[in-house]
């Protein structure tokens, strides 16, 4: 049985859609400025797990199978030097801040198609404002 077959008899389709509303703000946020407060140690954690292996955090670290983050915050896509980027993330042209990062990190590839960045995304809008949290700090 769907859940339109079980509460829709009951409850009607205004409850059903209603749900999937909730449901969906409550998993994704709509932007940065409805994330819950971002905690950087936690953040810390996620990019040991998430993104180390890929990116270097520090200013003046080297690049990795992705570029160095140091100085992110402010930069435009596709410009850090001697990173080899793909077109689409050099034409994207997006401004890196708290809310660009906190929409690109749900989905990368979806943000920036044609991308070469291989990672999913991170779903929980708690994971992505802890990300960010940390990252204002590590990469100045």
């Amino acid at each position: 049985r769907t859940a339109q077959q079980t509460l829709g008899g009951r409850y009607g389709a205004d409850v059903i859609l209603d749900a999937r509303v909730r449901l969906n703000t409550r998993n994704t946020m709509a932007s940065f400025a409805e994330a819950p407060a971002g905690d950087a140690q936690k953040g810390a954690k996620i990019f040991k797990t998430k993104c180390a292996q890929c990116h270097v955090a520090e200013a003046g670290g080297g690049h990795k199978q992705g570029p160095n983050l140091g100085g992110l915050f402010g930069r435009v896509s596709g410009t850090t030097e001697g990173f080899a980027y793909s077109a689409a993330n050099k034409n994207k042209g997006v401004k890196w801040g708290e809310e660009t990062l906190y929409d690109y990190l749900l989905n990368p590839k979806k943000y920036i198609p044609g991308t070469k960045m291989v990672f999913a995304g991170l779903k929980k809008p708690q994971d992505r404002a802890d990300l960010i949290a940390y990252l204002k700090d590590a990469c100045k």
